[in-house]
């Protein structure tokens, strides 16, 4: 694809207020079928853990194949949004179509049952306060994501889920060429993940958020065991990397991972694969390398004592309810998972600041991640403990544990939704762009396949 084609598409990515809602996707992909018999059809292609079914519409008749699957995690919604807009262009436009090459196929929401437990935030307002107590994060062994089959030394999984085998079916039917899941991420700046080196492609990835006014992620990886291509473009993470890294530091890494990647599985395929990691909120400190006036060692270390704190506090509220709890909810389940994985964050952060090669200076835009990840976590998954907690109250086990732990809880989260409001950047980044950044994402890596 040409840039000035490549410009003329991010230039037809429309304004937006809000996020689109499952039932809102789904409509779309279905107009779009009905409006444009033999381009596009649209087919059922599994069904999600409660009945929801999960659609694909494919467009084109190009000699090899491109797979787009949205929300894969359902709190990360900017997908939904871009997977309307990329099929409606490839819809509309001949000429797109011919240039990419490809037969796509395009899933609107892998996730559609988590999905509808975020849209409280999707219209706003898009505070950090709003945003944590309408948010929802399956339990890692309900994450399509993150349930592909997974065997490696004393890890095994096989427990897929059913949304995750209509996905690891359509990789299987069609073989792609490029597949790309679509994800965000809160704060800081945008990141890039390949399963392979492509260094055309990752000029290109590069150089989209700075047309937003976007900076590059300079601050802390997602992952300590993640391993750089260049600025802010990432290998994409391997479970076994992270097997390898948590055993290397004396944990137990078969208690702390679930299951494979979709890009791992597509990996018998040949195909490249592509991520996308927008934030939300703009920092302009993401990209700043300069000294932060404190040493990264120092840095690591307050951010695991941070974690603790939030972990200490959950974990209390969690246990003392924990023989009082009715229901498995899915905010029951996933703070039975978080929880402990707070905890498993602090511990790994603990064994980084010991480490040879933090002995160093911290950057502006280590420090600032640090506070985003800290803030985000007690947001997150306190967040979900509430919503656990007032889900008890809803069916009326309103026990007097259970009315005192949540009564504690949200005055506690109270003053952690402040913190986090007056020490992180407040301006969102306009949705228009983030989609775009995606839709361009996606242009540049069919072509580089």
């Amino acid at each position: 694809m040409t840039d000035p084609l490549l410009n003329d598409e991010l230039d037809s990515v429309p304004d937006h207020d809000r996020f689109a809602t499952v039932d809102e996707i789904a409509a779309a992909l279905t107009r779009l079928a009905a409006d444009h018999p033999g381009v596009a059809s649209l087919r059922r292609v599994g069904s999600s853990a409660l009945g929801e079914p999960i659609l694909c519409l494919s467009v084109g008749d190009g000699p090899r194949h491109a797979l787009v699957g949205a929300m894969p995690h359902p709190n990360e919604p900017i997908g939904g949004l871009t997977v309307i807009h990329l099929a409606t262009r490839l819809c509309e436009s001949a000429a797109l179509r011919e240039a990419t090459g490809h037969t796509w196929h395009i899933v609107g929401c892998l996730d559609p049952d988590g999905t509808r437990l975020n849209e409280g935030w999707f219209a706003g307002p898009f505070t950090k306060a709003h945003y944590g107590r309408h948010f929802y994060r399956p339990a890692g062994d309900e994450q399509v994501e993150w349930t592909f089959p997974f065997a490696y030394k004393r890890a095994y999984f096989d427990r897929v889920m059913p949304e995750t085998l209509a996905l690891m079916r359509l990789i299987d039917d069609t073989r792609p060429a490029f597949m790309t899941t679509l994800h965000n991420s809160e704060m800081g700046g945008a990141f890039f993940y390949l399963n392979r080196p492509v260094p055309e492609l990752q000029a290109v990835l590069k150089s989209l958020p700075g047309r937003y006014g976007v900076p590059l992620h300079a601050g802390e990886p997602e992952h300590p065991s993640v391993r750089s291509l260049e600025e802010s473009v990432f290998l994409a993470p391997r479970m076994e990397d992270t097997y390898d890294y948590v055993e290397a530091l004396g944990e137990d890494p078969a208690a702390q991972l679930t299951g494979g990647s979709s890009d791992s599985y597509a990996a018998r395929y040949g195909t490249l694969c592509l991520t996308a990691e927008l934030p939300y909120w703009r920092d302009p400190t993401a990209d700043d390398r300069s000294p932060a006036g404190v040493g990264y060692a120092d840095l690591i270390r307050t951010h695991a004592a941070d974690l603790r704190e939030t972990f200490a506090v959950l974990d209390e509220t969690l246990g003392a309810v924990a023989g009082d709890l009715a229901t498995r909810s899915p905010f029951v389940r996933a703070s039975r998972f978080f929880v402990p994985f707070i905890e498993g964050m602090a511990t790994t952060a603990e064994h980084r600041a010991r480490a040879p090669e933090s002995d160093r200076p911290a950057t502006v835009a280590e420090r600032q991640s640090c506070r985003d990840t800290a803030h985000s976590v007690r947001l997150r998954f306190g967040g979900m403990l509430l919503r656990a907690l007032e889900g008890e109250l809803a069916v009326g086990n309103g026990t007097p544990t259970i009315r005192a732990r949540t009564r504690a809880l949200s005055d506690t989260y109270a003053k952690w939704c402040a913190e986090a409001e007056a020490g992180t950047p407040d301006e969102t980044i306009p949705i228009r762009h983030l989609v775009a950044i995606q839709y361009g994402g996606i242009l540049a890596g069919a072509a580089h396949a």
